[in-house]
């Protein structure tokens, strides 16, 4: 029976991993030949919806605890764990695990399973009359050539807008991917639109789409850095390009805030 539930853990995983390494191959086909050269990281965003209450200090306690620290011991680094600061979705929990490849992603929970001090931990062993969250859904995307790795701000008082841009077809959505890619990136980063992220989705909901991930220390200094981004000359020229004004059928947004021992 245990080598049964060995083959059928091996064939899962691979699985997991053949699935996703065939969308992002399929996604990056029309890439520049120089992209093939780059390599790129996963990330897994995780949104866990709470009840208000004991449930949201109990959860909060179960990540800060053993949640991070596990998920560090088995190599996933740079956790973000934020609190939505306004919006529908609060009290939702945004996890954010950055993957080094594939592997890392479709293995991590058997490698939690392993770790003796997570599964010993009283949010792991819930039970079912008091669980730690209501329900969970997570994405999985992958980095752009423009940003192959997430880059981590400074820990000092700070918050996040996560922006998710839909398309009407993939064909839309890899316009969008390449306009970041040729020169929209850069263009961010010049005007003050500093980014953590930038993936495109390959398994989600909403989809095609891509989301990415911007700081500032505070709203203020948003509201003045989206000015400056939107009356730049060369955005304007770039967004003016037919293929490229007409990528995007929907924006989505929230604000996040980092919690004390969120590691981004």
């Amino acid at each position: 029976m245990k080598q049964i539930t060995m083959k059928r853990r091996d064939f899962v995983k691979t699985a997991v991993v053949s699935a996703a390494a065939a969308a992002f191959n399929s996604s990056s086909s029309a890439a520049e030949p120089a992209a093939a050269s780059v390599a790129h990281e996963f990330y897994e965003l995780r949104l866990y919806h709470l009840r208000q209450g004991a449930m949201q200090k109990r959860f909060d306690e179960f990540l800060r605890n053993a949640g991070v620290p596990a998920l560090n011991r088995v190599g996933v680094s740079a956790v973000g764990i934020f609190n939505v600061m306004f919006g529908p979705d609060s009290p939702t929990v945004y996890v954010l695990l950055p993957h080094k490849d594939l592997g890392s992603f479709a293995t991590l929970n058997e490698r939690l399973s392993r770790d003796e001090e997570y599964v010993k931990s009283d949010g792991v062993n819930a039970p079912s009359n008091d669980p730690l969250y209501v329900r969970m859904e997570s994405s999985l995307m992958v980095s752009f050539d423009g940003l192959p790795h997430l880059v981590a701000p400074e820990k000092k008082g700070r918050i996040f807008e996560l922006r998710t841009y839909e398309s009407h077809s993939k064909k839309a959505n890899k316009k969008k991917i390449e306009m970041f890619n040729q020169g929209e990136i850069a263009i961010f980063k010049r005007t003050g639109l500093t980014p953590v992220f930038f993936g495109e989705t390959l398994i989600g909901s909403k989809m095609p789409n891509l989301t990415y991930m911007l700081t500032f220390a505070d709203m203020a200094e948003r509201e003045k850095n989206w000015a400056t981004f939107i009356a730049d000359p060369e955005w304007k020229k770039m967004n003016s390009i037919p293929e490229y004004a007409t990528a995007v059928s929907n924006i989505s947004n929230i604000f996040l805030r980092p919690t004390a021992y969120s590691q981004i």
